[in-house]
């Protein structure tokens, strides 16, 4: 009888969590299609990362570009197979068996690529932010739209299992209501790339060009933003923050530590922290409700269950960890057919990084003309919140956001 009740429980935890409505995280890498014809825009460490990815889910890398020489002669050695090109728009014009693009060059140089990408009937994965001003972010939008072909943006917390789960979890008497929102994006590095020559360095930091950066608040916190819009429904309307070089007084113009307050509609706010100068605490997101919170740390998440929360009777099998005093229920993808075989455990954390999840996504997308992840207009919606962000961050003061900020046209 024990068994049987046992067995109850965890089902029932299945169905509470919507454990049973994901895909098994190995079927999800199986069903990527193998041989699956793609290129590469931009070899820095992101299109690297994106490479790497690619060759475990068995795609075939059939070209990569980059105008940095250095950088495409060491893609040249990880992707020996492929066809290298300094210009994309000469791949693009002779690359016609190609199925998909993968856009990781920087972000002011997005639009030009994709809007080419989806001419030459591509599909296209664009890394987030998607552009650097609004106007562009728009042209992209348009272009992607105006297209039947695939575009996905690379806003990965959509395609992440713990994320799914711990978002089955928000839509229930689990959490509740909604109370308030943190986030940090906390490491410790200069953003700066080694380079021989001043005209190459200049190129290689972009992300401390005033000119065309987003800073903290559109390369990182973009990603972190969409979380919330995720979860909650909703766009922040105002923005506020402060920040600046505190660490690395090398010349710099763009903040290397931020502070801001997203506020939302119906009356919470986001505390939002990004810093280049400490990792403590890496990056996650903390969403409080009445019944628990929820810290969601990309690779790992736990829910923290109030004291006077109603017990559903699953938790006594669910995997825990103590922080403290505080006692987290760990957020394991696939929990069920993990707890039946006695090996919860084993599913703490993610095998893979987030990225892994969201390019096999994008190419079950393009293979099976599934809906994507994340759309090109959560993707702009996401990048006018970090765009007005960094405005807060560079005019120190309050930033408004309307409607027609987070519209396509």
């Amino acid at each position: 009888m024990e068994t049987d009740r046992r067995d109850f429980l965890i089902q029932g935890a299945g169905a509470l969590a919507g454990m049973a409505l994901l895909p098994g995280l190995e079927a999800m890498a199986t069903r990527a299609p193998k041989g699956y014809p793609v290129a590469i825009i931009g070899m820095g460490r992101q299109g690297r990362a994106i490479a790497a990815e690619l060759q475990k889910l068995g795609a075939t890398i059939v070209a990569i570009c980059d105008v940095d020489e250095p950088r495409l002669r060491s893609a040249r050695r990880r992707v020996a197979d492929a066809t290298a090109y300094a210009d994309s728009d000469q791949l693009l014009a002779k690359e016609q068996g190609v199925e998909a693009i993968f856009i990781a060059t920087p972000t002011h140089q997005h639009r030009a690529i994709a809007e080419a990408a989806v001419a030459a009937g591509k599909h296209v994965y664009c890394e987030a932010p998607l552009a650097h001003t609004l106007e562009d972010a728009r042209a992209i939008a348009l272009a992607a739209r105006s297209h039947p072909r695939v575009f996905q943006v690379g806003l990965l917390a959509r395609s992440n299992p713990v994320y799914s789960l711990a978002r089955s979890f928000f839509r229930t008497e689990a959490f509740l209501k909604l109370v308030s929102m943190r986030a940090q994006n906390s490491r410790k590095t200069s953003w700066r790339q080694a380079a021989s020559t001043a005209e190459r360095q200049a190129r290689l930091d972009w992300r401390l060009d005033p000119t065309v950066s987003l800073g903290l608040p559109g390369e990182w916190g973009t990603h972190q933003f969409d979380v919330i819009h995720w979860f909650t429904g909703q766009y922040p309307h105002r923005v506020s923050g402060n920040g600046g070089v505190f660490v690395w007084e090398d010349g710099r113009k763009v903040a290397d530590t931020v502070n801001l307050t997203l506020e939302f509609p119906k009356g919470q706010s986001l505390q939002y922290q990004a810093t280049l100068g400490n990792s403590y605490g890496g990056r996650y997101e903390i969403l409080h409700g009445v019944n628990s919170a929820f810290k969601l740390a990309w690779s790992h998440g736990w829910m923290f269950k109030e004291a006077d929360a109603a017990t559903q009777g699953w938790e006594v099998y669910a995997n825990r960890q103590r922080f403290f005093n505080d006692e987290g229920i760990t957020l394991i993808a696939d929990a069920t057919k993990l707890a039946s075989q006695n090996k919860l455990k084993d599913g703490v954390g993610l095998p893979n990084d987030s990225l892994h999840y969201g390019v096999a996504d994008f190419l079950l997308s393009c293979a099976e003309q599934m809906k994507v992840k994340t759309g090109v207009s959560e993707g702009l919606r996401a990048t006018a919140v970090g765009i007005a962000a960094q405005r807060a961050v560079v005019e120190g003061g309050v930033i408004e956001i309307s409607q027609d900020d987070l519209k396509e046209d």
